[in-house]
């Protein structure tokens, strides 16, 4: 059995091949007559230059993402010292060997190549080494193997996201993707991906928890998705459907190409884990894309210019950003509810797209048409489950974060009240995600400012169409009040 050794691939430059070569070029640019010298028996063909028995690694180069079988500048050095000591004439090294820098930083299997069968058989994994290196490029977020991923119109790119339970982390209540089959667009002349029309998405929510699980600490909204209809589906389904979703994207599994898939979160340990809690299956060349990491790269590299945390401070060297401040910070005027995982996933979608190319469309906020839906308390039945349009506009930025558009704050309710506001506690109904949809005794409930502390009153006595009935009240007594004073009113009266 032969020994298995591991080495550090920090000055493994050389590409062997081009080491050969080198010389070639170096005796016809200098008229040697190496077929007429003792020596030259070593260069009447690479395989006859690999009998020295180099000592090789594979490995990547930094730049161009290539696969090499690379050798030591020491090893070219003991092969010069050899042709001195046995044949007494010494060659110079020459300068147009090809050199790399290794993308690797962990131990490298070396290997004794001395010839041209054993070459081969260490060629053949070079592909194996770049879909390796590629993963783990494009996982940490390297620009350059980004881009060439979407410029290479092939990819399909799947963003996925996952609302799960504060108090039981094994319950999951929503899940959403949203998806761009590049290869199918550019073959149908549809490229670059508009957004709106091109991208396949879906939300799910998990019938045992809807309208019961509500998430306090980071409230989840799962009656607002933006982009289509919630579906709602059994808890004991959800893994089937995401791994048929997720099947009807995939290519085969390859240990030397990558997969047409590509993987998208912002973030993407928690969801990562997720699907292996449910046992999903993914493609061992499945590629996986952090847009969180992506953009500190952009920004670390200077690819996205100046950028200030606040203002008269700048971001810091490293630093992240959520999903929100990196929509913010690309000129996207947030006016949905992020804590939804189908908007998020859309979203998430939409940011990576913007970042490789600016020109992108932005879908235009839509009509509301899901509001009178979210008005239901949990009495009704949650299986025609709405869609939600768009949020409210969200309030003032209170300050400029991240050179960003003032006005464009994630904050969807005033202060500091959480969304479990509108909710009655003893009864549990679900009145209204939105303030402007509170009635006048909602008003009335309402204690001063400065004195709120804890959740406010419920409303036992108030249904959650009062304020329509109140409103067409106040209304009719504000007419008959007009028409009164008009009756009573002299004419030309100052």
């Amino acid at each position: 059995m032969s020994n298995f050794t591991l080495v550090d691939p920090k000055g493994w430059d050389c590409d062997l091949q081009s080491v050969y070569s080198a010389y070639m070029g170096y005796f016809q640019l200098h008229n040697v007559a190496w077929f007429e010298r003792s020596w030259g028996v070593f260069f009447e063909s690479f395989e006859e230059f690999l009998t020295f028995s180099w000592p090789a690694i594979t490995v990547t180069d930094t730049w161009t993402g290539r696969a090499h079988i690379v050798v030591r500048m020491s090893s070219v050095g003991a092969f010069l010292k050899m042709l001195k000591t046995r044949f007494g004439e010494t060659l110079p090294i020459v300068e147009n060997i090809l050199r790399i820098t290794p993308f690797e930083a962990s131990q490298r299997h070396l290997r004794t190549i001395s010839d041209y069968a054993q070459y081969r058989k260490v060629f053949s994994t070079l592909p194996a080494v770049v879909l390796s290196a590629q993963k783990v490029r494009v996982r940490n977020g390297e620009p350059k193997a980004i881009h060439e991923l979407w410029a290479s119109r092939d990819k399909t790119f799947l963003a996925l996201d996952f609302e799960w339970s504060e108090r039981n982390s094994a319950s999951c209540i929503e899940w959403g993707y949203a998806a761009v089959r590049c290869g199918h667009l550019d073959t149908a002349g549809a490229w670059p991906p508009d957004p709106e029309p091109n991208y396949r998405r879906g939300h799910y929510i998990v019938a045992e928890y809807v309208d019961k699980v509500h998430n306090k600490l980071r409230p989840s909204f799962p009656w607002a998705y933006a982009f289509g209809e919630s579906q709602v589906i059994p808890k004991a389904k959800l893994a089937q459907m995401i791994q048929a979703i997720i099947s009807s994207l995939i290519s085969p599994d390859s240990e030397t190409i990558p997969n047409t898939l590509v993987l998208v979160a912002h973030g993407t340990t928690g969801d990562l884990r997720r699907l292996e809690e449910m046992k999903i299956k993914l493609p061992h060349n499945l590629l996986i894309l952090d847009t969180m990491a992506f953009e500190r790269h952009l920004y670390t590299t200077g690819q996205r210019g100046a950028m200030q945390e606040s203002p008269g401070k700048p971001r810091e060297q490293g630093s992240t950003l959520s999903l929100t401040a990196l929509l913010q910070s690309l000129g996207v005027d947030v006016q949905r509810v992020l804590h939804n995982a189908g908007n998020a996933a859309f979203m998430t979608l939409l940011g990576l797209q913007m970042l490789l190319d600016p020109d992108t469309r932005v879908p235009a906020p839509r009509a509301p048409n899901g509001v009178p839906a979210m008005l239901r308390g949990p009495n009704r039945s949650p299986s025609m489950p709405p869609s939600i349009a768009f949020m409210p506009p969200p309030s003032v930025f209170a300050g400029s974060q991240m050179g960003l558009v003032r006005g464009a704050s994630p904050v969807l309710f005033p202060g500091s009240a959480a969304p479990d506001t509108f909710v009655d506690p003893m009864a549990g109904n679900r009145m209204s995600y939105f303030p402007s949809h509170r009635s006048i005794s909602d008003h009335r409930l309402t204690p001063p400012a400065g004195s709120f502390s804890g959740r406010m009153p419920g409303r036992p006595r108030v249904s959650s169409t009062n304020d329509v009935n109140e409103m067409g009240e106040r209304l009719a007594a504000i007419n008959l009040k007009n028409q009164t004073i008009a009756a009573v009113t002299p004419p030309h009266s100052r």
